[in-house]
């Protein structure tokens, strides 16, 4: 086996040797920009991927960009360990590649994407291009159902600057005494865009098939004048705000974990300002500077927009638009049913007999939801455990155990608190499942939960089952239709005594376990993958033959990261899909050669997280719900798991082939850690790999039909 050096260990520490983790996500987040851009994508689709930009964008500005303020404000200047960066540097890369990017989304938005719609007779319209009797019509709308919704609320010494919410829309407003006949001191009111009410408001247009929309602050500000009364209005101008959202949970002095989390979310949208989005149309620069010095925000981070601000409302407009346009969308795609499953068969009887593979959206999520649910109605069920980490609003499986409760079953819920921007969602149903009669583990002590696992324990003929289901994916039946994941049922037994351990130790008081199957988080996923990794080296030095194929969202881990340059530097063959953010560079002259890289960023978001090591023919598969960040490894519950059916080995690496062979929506990272998309050689068939995955799912049905 190849000997790696303290020499060789230090070379592969040096930070021109990584991606840094913000920059990396912010190249991801470009990539979503660019489905924007890419033409073979239908319109309304296009301008859903600019609201999933700007989304993205908030996240990462409450979080990401807080964080970094945090850290300066506290005089923290110390490079960050892979690629060396201090607060400051990263702060100054991160504005100045955003402000790049958002300029780029605007001209998309403005240039390209207004005027296509407008080629379907669908308009976005200035009031000022209105007819009269529309102005009327809409005088009236604002009458009846704006002004009464409305807050005026003027700023003087006996009224601060209120406090505004995360990423609420307001308007600033400079206003002029009527009666005073000199210039005097004008007057300053903010009124706050009502969030109730829809931004897009219908026009009646002149033709039925023609859609005319205005935006809900624009008529707010050209009817202004109507809350002012005595007043002339100077300027009036949109801007929002988004503030730091992270929570500061106390732990480990919190009695109550719940109480705690409700407290702190009180206190998310009240934190400091960290970004400021201003519209040009209207506003004049004295009120930047107003803004800017109550908001204590500096300059770099304001944003002057000329548009529509706040782009994530092009999510609700994709709805309002798709019933009259559906040419405009994509095709619908409806999850097939898995073949592993006849409809008449029972699912607790399916996963006794054998093993189970499903590949969502491209097979449906409801083997899963049945799962539960006859569980829950099942008499020989004596108990039901699972792990929550982000459910739906509706969601099926929760009523599904708190069913299986009321029946007397034992149900034990480990429902992650902490689940980001899901808390309050997923607090309100805590207090549901603590009604109904279930066991809910709040999580662990400064651990997330974030595993997906699901333990089934049935009595028959005297015999205790175990039947156990595994994902990579959340137990979500409305992300499964849009995010690729994997599940894996199983009744082997030694799959359900590692259930049992894994519950029994977050539950209660116990010694961590030793699992048969399951690798487990904290420490121990890295500790198996470094040792795979090393494997993998030591066949390739006999054999000549390694070959590793990662799938994951983000790659940050810093030493899993060395360890693959290791790989690369004995000659193994390592292929990365990782979505999302990746601190890794490949093609690196001595250092990651032998390492390639590549991202699918597409209609479905890429969530599965499927780890292959040749092992000279060993074929060792692996799934998981944990990304190789060092948060997931060192700071969350998460479960690796081999699988082992020769079939769904098999259907796996299919997976992997397809994915590899993506020449339309795939991106290749260079070696300084660009991006850009897969060449597609000479009279090569075009394949998307998510389309073709889905095809192969219709494919099949049709076959056996």
């Amino acid at each position: 086996m190849l000997m790696i050096t303290e020499e060789i260990r230090r070379k592969l520490s040096d930070p021109m040797y990584y991606n840094n983790r913000e920059l990396s996500w912010l190249a991801f987040n470009e990539r979503v920009l660019e489905e924007a851009l890419d033409e073979s994508n239908p319109l309304l689709e296009r301008l859903k991927f600019l609201a999933i930009f700007s989304s993205n964008l908030d996240e990462f500005f409450m979080v990401r960009v807080a964080g970094i303020k945090d850290q300066i404000k506290a005089g923290f200047n110390k490079p960050e360990n892979k690629a060396g960066m201090t607060p400051k540097q990263q702060l100054t890369a991160i504005t100045s590649k955003t402000h790049q990017m958002v300029q780029l989304q605007y001209h998309v938005f403005q240039d390209t994407l207004l005027p296509m719609l407008a080629d379907e007779e669908i308009y976005i319209q200035e009031m000022i291009s209105l007819t009269r009797m529309q102005t009327l019509q809409l005088e009236k709308y604002f009458e009846e159902h704006i002004l009464p919704v409305l807050t005026p609320m003027a700023v003087d010494a006996y009224r601060p600057f209120p406090m505004l919410l995360n990423k609420s829309l307001n308007l600033v407003i400079l206003l002029k005494d009527k009666h005073e006949l000199s210039e005097g001191e004008k007057k300053t009111a903010l009124v706050q865009v009502p969030s109730v009410l829809d931004r897009f408001i219908p026009v009646h247009g002149s033709h039925p098939k023609r859609l005319h929309f205005v935006m809900l602050e624009d008529v707010i500000r050209f009817f202004i004048h109507k809350l002012f009364t005595g007043y002339d209005i100077v300027s009036s101008s949109v801007f929002r705000i988004t503030r730091n959202a992270d929570l500061t949970i106390h732990e480990e002095g919190a009695r109550d974990l719940l109480k705690e989390i409700e407290k702190e979310l009180k206190k998310r949208k009240r934190g400091a300002a960290v970004r400021l989005e201003i519209q040009k149309k209207g506003f004049d620069y004295s009120i930047l500077d107003y803004l800017t010095e109550e908001l204590e925000i500096h300059k770099k981070d304001v944003y002057e927009v000329d548009g529509l601000i706040d782009l994530t409302a092009l999510f609700s407009f994709y709805k309002k638009v798709s019933g009259e346009r559906e040419h405009l969308m994509y095709q619908a795609l409806i999850p097939q049913p898995t073949l592993e499953l006849s409809h008449d068969e029972d699912i607790l009887e399916s996963v006794c007999n054998r093993d189970i593979l499903l590949h969502h959206p491209f097979e449906s999520f409801e083997p899963v939801v049945d799962f539960v649910a006859k569980a829950a109605e099942d008499p020989d069920v004596l108990a039901i455990k699972q792990t929550l980490y982000r459910v739906s609003g509706e969601s099926p499986i929760i009523n599904a155990l708190i069913r299986a409760a009321e029946k007397g079953k034992q149900v034990t819920v480990l429902f992650e608190l902490k689940a980001r921007f899901d808390e309050e969602n997923n607090v309100l149903w805590t207090k549901e499942l603590e009604k109904a009669g279930c066991h809910v583990i709040y999580g662990m002590t400064h651990l997330k939960t974030h595993s997906k696992i699901t333990l089934v324990v049935r009595r028959r003929n005297n015999r205790i089952e175990r039947l156990v289901h595994l994902g990579t994916g959340n137990y979500n039946d409305q992300t499964a239709k849009i995010y690729t994941d994997l599940g894996l049922f199983t009744s082997k037994r030694k799959f359900g005594m590692d259930a049992t351990n894994f519950f029994n130790h977050l539950s209660g008081y116990t010694e961590k376990p030793v699992y048969h199957h399951l690798s487990v988080a904290p420490f121990d996923i890295r500790k198996d993958i470094l040792s795979l990794v090393d494997k993998e080296i030591s066949f390739h030095q006999r054999f000549k033959n390694g070959h590793i194929i990662l799938k994951m969202n983000s790659l940050t881990d810093k030493p899993i990261i060395t360890k693959l340059y290791e790989a690369s530097n004995a000659g193994v063959k390592v292929e990365l899909i990782i979505r999302g953010i990746c601190c890794l560079r490949p093609g690196l002259e001595g250092v990651s050669e032998n390492i390639t890289v590549r991202s699918i960023v597409g209609r479905f978001l890429e969530h599965t997280r499927i780890f292959y090591f040749h092992h000279n023919g060993e074929k060792k598969h692996f799934l998981s719900s944990a990304d190789m960040m060092t948060r997931n490894m060192e700071k969350r519950v998460e479960i690796m798991f081999p699988v082992y059916e020769p079939a769904i080995k098999q259907r796996i690496m299919g997976i992997l082939t397809t994915i590899l062979s993506d020449n339309m929506k795939a991106r290749i990272q260079d070696a300084d850690g660009t991006y850009h998309y897969v060449k597609r050689r000479n009279e090569e068939p075009l394949i998307d790999s998510q389309s073709s995955l889905f095809s192969q799912a219709y494919r099949v049905k049709e076959d056996e039909e």
